[in-house]
């Protein structure tokens, strides 16, 4: 079992960056629409309001201040874009490393479910030192051992992946495969989707490098017939936060 594994929350505002950083996470990625699209990219006005809200003072010298990774995702559905699309996540990549962001989360894909590599590189080029995590398109792709022995060729720190499953508590099989690969290649593996603080110990017995969930809760707030209807707002709930935090920190220590 590993002696220390991140946790990383998907935040979609700063007060969750906020609970992040309080409930001892090493890494926010922050997105917007999750729960509606699977997350797309923030505003830069939100991208720089949320690296704001993580640069606090550490309260020891084992907890460092708060990483942002953005996700750089220009629309919903699949993971095979236009030239155009790919000019804006360019741009986005940029534009979020010189906010300060950490890193960044993307991917994309060919028509025929491989890694696109052209398309990877230059996406890396242009994060320049901060890091990349490829996103959960991995779990479409046709096989995710050839894809991350590409990833890590492409100089991609981590791969968030759920093992291909609908929840990552139901890929363990994959995961541990990745992991087992990954070691040789030496990129990370993160355990991803669906994830509650009850997956927590069985992740974490796989081998994983880190474990991300969204903590979130909706929030009742009817918009009206222009405003999306009833469908509410998400938010970081503490509670959740906590309760993985927790989970972690005692599987490892066990």
């Amino acid at each position: 079992m590993p002696q220390r594994v991140a946790l990383e929350l998907a935040v979609q505002d700063p007060a969750g960056a906020v609970i992040a950083a309080d409930v001892g996470a090493r890494r926010v990625e922050l997105c917007s629409a999750l729960g509606a699209t699977g997350g797309i990219t923030p505003s830069a006005a939100l991208i720089e309001a949320v690296i704001d809200a993580a640069a606090v003072v550490p309260s020891s010298d084992s907890a460092p201040i708060l990483e942002v990774h953005v996700l750089v995702r220009p629309r919903p559905g699949g993971f095979v874009y236009s030239a155009a699309e790919h000019d804006l996540m360019l741009r986005e990549v940029v534009l979020s490393v010189d906010a300060g962001a950490d890193g960044v989360v993307l991917g994309a894909l060919t028509p025929s479910g491989t890694v696109d590599v052209a398309r990877m590189r230059s996406l890396v080029a242009a994060a320049d030192d901060a890091e990349v995590t490829f996103h959960r398109a991995i779990d479409v792709v046709a096989d995710p051992i050839a894809a991350l022995d590409t990833l890590s060729e492409l100089g991609v720190a981590r791969v968030l992946t759920s093992g291909g499953a609908a929840r990552a508590a139901d890929g363990l099989d994959r995961l541990a495969a990745l992991v087992e690969r990954s070691a040789e290649l030496g990129i990370e593996i993160m355990a991803g989707g669906g994830v509650t603080a009850a997956d927590v110990p069985a992740l974490l017995g796989v081998g994983v490098d880190a474990v991300h969930l969204s903590a979130k809760r909706t929030v009742t707030d009817a918009g009206g017939p222009g405003g999306g209807g009833d469908a509410g707002y998400e938010v970081t709930d503490q509670t959740l936060a906590e309760a993985a935090a927790r989970a972690l920190r005692t599987t490892v220590e066990s």
